[in-house]
């Protein structure tokens, strides 16, 4: 017996990590050069029992299906900052998370003794833009209401299901944006 579900992702993952994988999966099939997404991660068997007709739709109306159904929301406004964005959301009670996927450069640790000094946010991103080192990502950070939380990083370079990382400390910052989205 194979440790991998049919669509790739391990058996023994935790309902979230297998939410973010299948998140990461879903835009890995849109392709790079994409804006940022956000998921609700909804109960699946609550969806089930308090929306057949919704549950029907998407097609999880029967069988073994997922613990989370993530549920991707309107686009993200162009040009407004991501943590500003993230600062205007509610979600009602019915959401037992989040999750969010966005393309970022990024450098290796080796290359942050190289940063110049006294550069702004704009400065910056042009610096990391030219960097001979840097690497194109696609993360795909998830939090719950109680608190757990989970990331997959994809690089472009090595974009394959089988190289995907994942781990709960992975994007620490918009985590803690992501779970802001719940307080209040």
């Amino acid at each position: 017996m194979s440790n991998v579900s049919p669509s790739g992702t391990p058996m023994a993952a935790s309902p979230l990590t297998r939410a973010v994988l299948e998140i990461d999966e879903y835009a890995s099939g849109l392709g790079w050069d994409r804006p940022a997404r956000l998921f609700a991660l909804v109960d699946t068997a609550k969806l089930r029992a308090q929306e057949p007709g919704l549950a029907s739709q998407l097609g999880l109306e029967a069988g073994e299906v997922a613990a989370y159904t993530p549920i991707e929301q309107e686009e993200l406004p162009a040009g407004k900052p991501l943590d500003e964005f993230l600062g205007t959301i509610a979600w009602p009670d019915a959401v037992a998370g989040c999750a969010l996927t966005v393309e970022r450069l990024m450098l290796p640790p080796s290359a942050e003794a190289s940063v110049p000094d006294g550069l702004d946010e704009a400065g910056l991103a042009k610096w990391v833009a030219r960097h001979p080192d840097r690497q194109e990502v696609r993360m795909t950070v998830a939090v719950l209401r109680d608190g757990a939380r989970e990331a997959a990083i994809r690089l472009r370079e090595k974009d394959s299901p089988n190289e995907v990382l994942t781990g709960a400390d992975l994007v620490p910052g918009l985590a803690d944006a992501l779970a802001a989205t719940f307080e209040g």
